[in-house]
């Protein structure tokens, strides 16, 4: 076929890249975010990436975007330790330096990724419905009345997507019984002295004696945002952050009690008492550590994963990143699959593009795509129960019936 028109919806880390794919590939490209602006809800701080993403975006980017990415990317110690409330040693897993290991600011990369897409990135519209028409083409239709047509229609609107709640309403997601309230401690003279060797790799877990558990992650930039991007890309704006500790605290729901329903809510400094009153009879260097939390920056998220699916019968709708894989942090995993699916999504769109037939491009990458993403998806289940309480997966779901 001629170069296809490509409809994303959503503007989160896979619908940025895949954006960036194409239109580095001269395929048309539109991004429909119902979200205002990239800012306009918390979604996290640290990702992990590893040595898949990083070679999705060496293919996706722009050279000198590629080259802010990496001067902007920490690069963690290769291991996960587990410790308990005392901050005696309980588990070390070593991974090894190679294939490398990245700590990236969220934010920081999402607008290295919609660099040079302003254009073609619409905010604040929502996604409502789609068809199919006879010929082939998807046209999508949007809550302010305004509608799109394209011939092909990529849900990337992550965990809650609309797109998949209408292509796969088998596809589900579950809650998996934990609840996780995240934040932020600025690395500074004072704050540094509080985090020995052990707590600066890829995870660093402590874990209660209740089933409670505190993590602690490094985001340390080689270079300082804002600095790189006036080197490498002036007219890119990126945010004054500095060096940074991620800090989670999670629990089941049921520790929560009444709480669980207010959770998302509360305010930071409700969400940063509950962390300080859970930890009070911890290592005093663990309730330093709660101190220096910015209980501004503190929010609560549910973790939610997907439950794996077979295939299904490719049309001119697909899917990537939570939309269709979405899975527990655990595993540290999401950010690389979305990426990794962006990248293979791109190769596919490429090639109907040369001339090859788009369905059969489309079911190559939903095969290879549901293979390593559901396998990331069971990682992150095993690695959530195992270390975090979560409810066990649910047998496969069947196919959908044609």
């Amino acid at each position: 076929m001629s170069s296809p028109h490509v409809i994303v919806i959503g503007a989160g880390l896979g619908g940025l890249a895949l954006a960036q794919g194409l239109r580095q590939a001269g395929i048309e490209v539109t991004v429909y975010e119902r979200d205002t602006s990239l800012t306009a809800r918390r979604q996290g701080y640290r990702l992990h990436l590893d040595a898949h993403a990083r070679d999705a975006l060496l293919r996706l980017l722009p050279p000198r975007l590629f080259e802010l990415f990496l001067a902007t990317a920490g690069t963690p110690n290769p291991q996960f330790v587990l410790l308990d409330d005392q901050l005696n040693h309980i588990l070390t897993q070593d991974t090894p330096e190679e294939p490398a290991h990245f700590a990236v600011d969220r934010l920081v990369l999402r607008q290295i990724l919609l660099a040079g897409l302003e254009d073609i990135v619409r905010f604040g519209t929502r996604f409502q419905r789609y068809e199919i028409g006879s010929q082939g083409r998807v046209t999508a239709y949007f809550a302010d009345g305004s509608h799109a047509g394209g011939d092909v229609l990529v849900a990337a609107d992550g965990v809650n997507s609309a797109v998949r709640g209408q292509y796969l309403p088998h596809a589900r997601i579950m809650d998996t019984g934990v609840r996780q309230l995240y934040g932020t401690i600025p690395l500074s003279d004072r704050t540094r002295p509080l985090f020995d060797d052990r707590m600066l790799g890829i995870f660093t877990a402590i874990t209660g004696q209740d089933g409670t558990f505190v993590g602690v992650a490094p985001v340390q930039f080689p270079e300082r945002p804002q600095q790189a991007a006036a080197r490498l890309a002036p007219e890119l704006r990126l945010p004054p952050v500095s060096d940074y500790m991620t800090c989670s605290f999670g629990a089941r729901r049921e520790w929560f009690g009444d709480a669980d329903t207010r959770l998302r809510s509360m305010s930071g400094q409700e969400l940063h008492a509950i962390i300080t009153d859970a930890v009070r009879t911890w290592h005093p260097r663990v309730r330093k550590i709660i101190a220096a939390c910015d209980p501004a920056s503190v929010f609560a998220l549910p973790l939610r994963t997907s439950i794996p699916v077979a295939g299904w019968a490719t049309t001119q709708v697909t899917l990537l990143g939570d939309a269709i894989h979405a899975m527990s942090p655990a595993a540290g995993a999401g950010a690389c699959a979305a990426l990794r699916d962006a990248d293979r999504l791109t190769t596919a769109l490429r090639t109907a593009a040369a001339g090859h037939d788009l369905l059969n491009a489309l079911r190559a990458y939903e095969s290879e795509m549901i293979d390593y993403g559901f396998a990331a998806v069971r990682a992150g289940a095993s690695n959530g129960q195992r270390f975090l309480g979560q409810d066990p997966l649910p047998d496969e779901q069947p196919a959908a019936s044609a």
